[in-house]
C-alpha cells in the first residue's frame, strides 16, 4: 500500500522517472529522490530523477518506455516533448517464469444460468443479429418492439436486444473479412447468455444466411430462427414477422432458474480504454488481481488487444507454457507490424490525444500498463480473433487496440463478462455480457460515479492496496455473474458496441 507522504510514485528502483500524485508546481523538492521540480507536472505524468542524454532509453517499471530525443534535465517533466520511440530487442525467453498454479479450496461460487446442454450463462436474453448493414432496421425494429412494459410478464428475461453492424456485403465472399465476420455472429448465435437468437438478413447481401450456417455449423430450431427481408415482402411485413418469433422464444426464454455453479463457468474479457498516467499503477494491476484469484478458481480470463501490448510481449512470453503458445503470440505481432506499415502507419500511434493528456507518451509505456490486467499466472493459449475460447487459464486473444471492436471478439469467443478499466473515462457497455468498469483515480470516479463500478484510485490516495481491492473486484465480479446489474446496464448500453472487426476491402 502507497503512503499518502509521497508527492510521487517510484515504481521500481532502477527506474529514470517517477510518477506524480498530484500537480507539482516549479521548485517543489522531492525528498524521497532528492530532485527539484522545473516546470509544471500534471498528476499522472513523468518527472526524471536524474539527468538523460540524448538517444538514452527510458526505464518505467525496469522497462524501455523509449529514448530522450533532448538532454532531459533531473526535476524535468518526461513526456511528448522530449521521449520518443525507438527500436530495441527484447528477450521472449519462453516460458521462464511459469510456474504451477495453486488452486483455491473450496472454490467460489456464482448463481448462474445453466443451459440444458451444460453452457453456464450470467445474463438471459433474446438476441437480433442482422447478416448485413442493410437489415439493421428491422432489426432494431424488432428489439424495439420490447422495451419498457412490454417484458412485464417474462421476468427472467434481461432484455431483446438488436446486435447489428455495417458490413456483411461488398467483401469477398471467400475473403478474410467474411470468414472474420461469419465466425463473429457465429460466436454471438451459440453465446450461453442468449437463450435464442432470431438472424435477419436482407436476401441478396454477400453474407448469406445459408452460408453463415453452414460455416459456423449451426441448426435453425425453435431458439435459433431467421428469415430475410426480401422473400417476407418489406420492412414492416419483417418486423411483424420478427416480432412473432420472439414472441415464440419468451416462454421458452422465460423458463429458467438461478444456481449455484463453480466460478470456473466464468469467462472474463480484459479491457482498458481511456487510459492514463495511473492505469499501469492501480486499475490494472487490480484487475490483475482478480483475474489471478479467477485462475485460482478454475476460471478464464482473456487479455487482447495487440496494438496495446506492443513492447511488452516479452512480458507475456515469458509466462508462456510452451514455446509454440509464445511463438503463437509473435506471430500476431509481427502481424501487426506488417498491416500497419502496409497502411502507412505505426504502431506508435495508438496512444489517443486522451492517452497523452492523462501522461502516457509511448506505446510501449501504455503496454507495459495494459499487461498488467493480465495478473501473473501462466499464458495457457493463444487464440485469433472470434475463436471459441476452451482453454481454461489465462489466455490471449488477437484484436485491435479499438475497445467496441476487441471487446465484440472477446465475447464472440465465449467472454461471458467484460471488465474495463479507464482514466479518462467510459461510457462502455455490452451485450449479451455484462460490463464492469474501473476507475484509475479517485478523481475519475467523483466525476463520472454513475459509469464506473469501482474506484482503484484508492490505490494511489494511499487506502487501499492492489490486492485489497482485487479481493473486492473479485467479489463484485461473483455477484454480478449472479444477476446484480453494473452501471452501464442500468444506463442501457450494449447495442450499439457490437463492433466485428472489419479487415478487407470495402468493394
Amino acid at each position: 500500500m502507497l503512503t499518502k507522504t509521497s508527492f510521487t510514485i517510484r515504481l521500481h528502483p532502477n527506474d529514470d522517472v517517477v510518477i506524480a500524485r498530484q500537480q507539482l508546481v516549479s521548485g517543489t523538492t522531492l525528498i524521497d529522490e532528492n530532485v527539484k521540480i522545473s516546470g509544471l507536472i500534471p498528476p499522472g505524468h513523468k518527472v526524471a530523477t536524474r539527468a538523460i542524454g540524448v538517444g538514452e532509453p527510458v526505464k518505467r517499471y525496469d522497462q524501455i518506455i523509449g529514448f530522450a530525443k533532448r538532454p532531459i534535465a533531473a526535476g524535468e517533466h518526461v513526456h511528448l516533448h522530449n521521449l520518443a520511440m525507438g527500436d530495441f530487442a527484447r528477450d521472449y525467453a519462453f516460458g521462464v517464469d511459469v510456474k504451477p498454479t495453486q488452486y483455491a479450496d473450496p472454490v467460489a461460487t456464482f448463481m448462474g444460468i445453466v443451459r440444458p446442454d451444460g453452457r453456464v450463462a450470467t445474463r438471459n436474453y433474446i438476441g437480433i443479429l442482422s447478416t448485413v448493414n442493410c437489415s439493421a432496421t428491422v432489426a432494431h425494429g424488432i428489439a424495439d418492439t420490447f422495451k419498457g412494459a412490454a417484458l412485464a410478464q417474462f421476468a427472467n428475461v434481461d432484455g431483446v436486444v438488436a446486435l447489428t453492424h455495417g458490413s456483411g456485403c461488398g467483401m469477398d465472399v471467400q475473403g478474410e473479412s467474411m470468414q472474420v465476420l461469419r465466425r463473429t455472429l457465429g460466436g454471438y448465435a451459440k453465446h450461453a447468455n442468449f437463450a435464442g437468437v432470431l438472424i435477419v438478413g436482407l436476401g441478396c447481401e454477400a453474407n448469406q444466411i445459408n452460408a453463415l450456417l453452414g460455416a459456423e455449423a449451426l441448426s435453425e430450431g425453435p431458439l435459433l430462427r431467421t428469415f430475410s427481408i426480401q422473400d417476407t415482402g418489406g420492412t414492416a411485413k419483417a418486423i411483424a414477422k420478427g416480432v412473432a418469433m420472439v414472441n415464440e422464444m419468451l416462454p421458452h426464454a422465460n423458463d429458467v432458474t438461478r444456481s449455484s455453479v463453480p466460478a470456473s463457468h466464468l469467462v472474463l474479457g480484459l479491457q482498458c480504454g481511456g487510459s492514463d498516467g495511473y492505469s499501469g499503477i492501480t486499475a490494472n494491476p487490480a484487475l490483475g488481481a482478480a483475474v489471478d484469484r479467477l485462475v485460482r478458481h478454475g476460471g478464464t480470463a482473456i487479455l487482447s488487444e495487440t496494438p496495446e501490448i506492443y513492447g511488452a510481449e516479452h512480458l507475456l512470453t515469458r509466462r508462456a507454457v510452451s514455446r509454440e503458445v509464445g511463438e503463437k503470440l509473435i506471430e500476431r505481432i509481427k502481424w501487426w507490424e506488417e498491416y500497419t506499415a502496409r497502411n502507412r502507419g505505426e504502431m506508435n500511434n495508438n496512444p489517443s490525444p486522451g492517452n497523452k493528456a492523462g501522461g502516457l507518451t509511448t506505446i510501449l509505456e501504455k503496454s507495459l500498463g495494459a499487461v498488467a490486467k493480465g495478473g501473473t499466472t501462466n499464458l495457457v493459449a493463444v487464440y485469433e480473433y472470434a475463436q471459441p475460447v476452451t482453454a481454461k487459464g489465462f489466455v490471449y486473444m488477437d484484436t485491435p487496440g479499438y475497445d467496441p471492436v476487441s471487446a465484440t471478439g472477446q465475447v464472440a469467443g465465449g467472454a461471458n463478462m467484460i471488465c474495463f478499466t479507464t482514466g479518462r473515462g467510459s461510457a462502455y457497455g455490452c451485450a449479451p455480457s455484462p460490463s464492469l468498469k474501473l476507475s484509475t483515480n479517485t478523481a475519475l470516479w467523483e466525476r463520472q460515479e454513475e459509469d464506473i463500478d469501482i474506484n482503484c484510485g484508492e490505490i494511489v490516495d494511499g487506502g487501499a492496496s492492489v490486492e485489497s481491492i482485487g479481493e473486492r473486484f473479485f467479489q463484485l465480479i461473483l455477484d454480478t455473474a449472479s444477476g446484480k446489474k453494473s452501471k452501464s446496464e442500468l444506463h442501457g448500453y450494449g447495442q450499439n458496441e457490437f463492433v466485428p472487426w472489419y479487415l478487407g476491402a470495402v468493394m
